[in-house]
């Protein structure tokens, strides 16, 4: 039996829209100099959108939010066995606005982007991994 066409499309949203903050990351670090505020701030967004994706699957509403936790917990009451990924991801939240702004701390360091970006692309293909695939872009 087909998969409901609206959900399959919602999801669909969900992960383009992750799929391209991907995108915007490596077009940022290969930016020279690289940007890495901008980076850190699409690997959080990339993120937060393959959560929510996973959750629109799901049939589970989002609020507005940037919290990964928040939403990784809703997350995790559908499949626990995303929890390391979930708990690595929380840290991140922060680059949702942290470097949005001037005044904000030191910049980053280009090896806290790469890794933030690295793990991004670990979550997005462990999310989309858990879909079927006519819900993938």
């Amino acid at each position: 039996m087909p998969h409901d066409p609206v959900r399959v499309a919602d999801t669909k949203a969900w992960l383009l829209k992750a799929k391209n903050d991907l995108r915007a990351c490596e077009i940022d670090l290969g930016a020279t100099p690289p940007l890495l505020e901008d980076t850190l701030f699409h690997c959080q967004q990339a993120v937060e959108k393959a959560l929510k994706g996973f959750l629109a699957w799901h049939d589970r509403p989002s609020r507005k939010t940037h919290s990964l936790e928040e939403i990784g917990e809703q997350c995790l009451a559908i499949d626990d066995s995303l929890r390391p990924f979930v708990d690595r991801a929380v840290p991140l939240t922060e680059y949702a606005w942290v470097f949005r702004y001037p005044g904000e701390p030191e910049p980053p360091k280009l090896e806290e982007a790469k890794a933030a970006f690295s793990l991004a692309n670990e979550i997005y293909q462990a999310i989309s991994s858990r879909l079927p695939p006519e819900s993938h872009p």
